[in-house]
């Protein structure tokens, strides 16, 4: 049951993560590949403001994606006029910047030794200290990030996103200020990467920066990809899937050093079988 229970955390945190990056690379078409860094920025946020002050989570978890909104501007606005490759690469560029200071900046942020002792989150009387009281407490946050993401797509803003994704110069001479939708993009997603770091940070107690290597910022563009670029349910079946699978290997009984590099071959076959068979996603739109 402990099993099922982490890995239904994990799964909540990262459709969080998901679903956020969607609304970057799905909806506006902008080519991100460092979600990662806002993630690590959220979480190291949180736990230096919960070891450090003591805040009620509500302001941790208010805090934790401000702090991740505020980059998320700093990339959107030096990036508003790159595209595709140029785009990622700026992105990429950024993840290894934020895990480079996370390794590095020992004074704040430990270094590799990390930080430990983050406390449980409370609120008012009640402590989540239990694997099931924090799945439920990652429910309702992710339930929450799905609703405001999937009302964000489906509002007059959404369609400017999506309209800016398939041909931004025709959005711009219909006199829509594509700079300022992109910038509120990379700020929206970068809030609710945010947050899941903040949830990810009080669940484990302790993080460090091997937590937010690149790879994690690749392990969330993948899950957006295999799910379905432009779709909320594509990017929760990606989340879920690319969570749950790795787990399905300790069931097998292959040792663990042997399962990490088997877990990337899957990765990577799935992408490739995505790519090639569902390029659209598993529940993504087809387009004619």
């Amino acid at each position: 049951m402990a099993v099922v229970l982490h890995i239904a955390i994990m799964a909540g945190i990262y459709v969080i993560l998901a679903t956020s990056l969607n609304l970057i690379l799905g909806y506006a078409g902008l080519f991100s590949v460092g979600h990662g860094a806002f993630y690590g920025i959220g979480a190291y946020s949180a736990a230096l403001i919960a070891l450090k002050w003591g805040m009620p989570f509500g302001a941790e978890v208010i805090l934790g994606a401000a702090v991740s909104g505020f980059f998320g501007l700093l990339i959107g606005l030096p990036t508003l006029r790159l595209r595709g490759d140029y785009l990622a690469l700026a992105t990429f560029g950024f993840a290894v910047i934020v895990y480079t200071v996370l390794n590095n900046w020992y004074a704040v942020t430990r270094g590799p030794l990390g930080l430990m002792g983050i406390p449980p989150v409370r609120i008012f009387s009640f402590t989540f200290d239990t694997l099931w009281s924090y799945a439920v407490l990652v429910g309702i946050f992710a339930v929450i990030t799905v609703v405001c993401v999937r009302r964000l797509a489906d509002s007059s803003f959404g369609r400017v996103l999506t309209a800016i994704r398939e041909d931004d110069i025709a959005t711009l001479s219909i006199g829509k200020n594509i700079a300022r939708f992109k910038v509120l993009a990379f700020v929206i997603g970068a809030i609710f990467a945010g947050v899941a770091g903040t949830l990810y940070a009080h669940y484990m107690t302790f993080i460090d920066p091997s937590s937010f290597v690149i790879q994690e910022s690749f392990l969330i563009f993948s899950m957006v990809v295999f799910g379905g670029m432009g779709t909320i349910r594509g990017s929760v079946a990606g989340a879920t899937i690319l969570v749950i699978l790795p787990e399905a290997l300790r069931f097998l009984g292959i040792p663990s050093f042997y399962a990490a590099h088997i877990r990337q071959m899957i990765f990577g076959a799935l992408i490739v079988f995505v790519i090639v068979r569902r390029p659209q996603g598993l529940w993504g739109v087809k387009e004619f």
